[in-house]
């Protein structure tokens, strides 16, 4: 929740298919042996994911799907939502942080990385590689770049 960093879910998912990118595995410090584990099963793990929606978003209105390099994201929200549940509760779009800043500041694609946001919003330019982590510091962003818009 971008105004509320306290209400937040984080769930780790077993692996559903055999392919994988290492590079991934890497950045992230998760291991493949531990999700298999100790991880939630993938359609258990989008149910969840879809009450945790459900219960957090106003009566009346949709959740917005926000990201830092929404359509990298977007293409695995969307997929497991339909292929576990057969819809996706976001519809079919998505609200991008760094084409929000590209409008709000005037910014060229070229100056949207992490770093630079970061560097111009005056946050720390490190990333956990945490998926809750990143998502409250994303959520922190788009808050200041929705400031500037004022």
């Amino acid at each position: 929740m971008v105004y509320d960093l306290d209400r937040a879910l984080y769930l780790e998912l077993q692996p559903d298919r055999p392919a994988y990118d290492p590079s991934a595995l890497e950045i992230s410090g998760l291991s493949l042996e531990a999700l298999d584990e100790d991880g939630i099963p993938a359609e258990e793990a989008i149910r969840q994911f879809d009450e945790w929606l459900s219960e957090n978003t106003p009566v009346g209105q949709k959740p917005v799907f926000v990201a830092f390099n929404a359509a990298f994201d977007w293409m695995f929200i969307h997929d497991y939502f339909h292929r576990y549940l057969g819809r996706n509760p976001f519809g079919h779009s998505a609200l991008d942080i760094k084409a929000l800043y590209m409008g709000a500041t005037g910014a060229q694609w070229a100056e949207t990385s992490h770093n630079a946001i970061s560097r111009h919003l005056q946050f720390p330019t490190h990333l956990e590689h945490h998926a809750l982590q990143d998502a409250r510091d994303q959520a922190m962003i788009f808050r200041k770049i929705l400031e500037l818009r004022k």
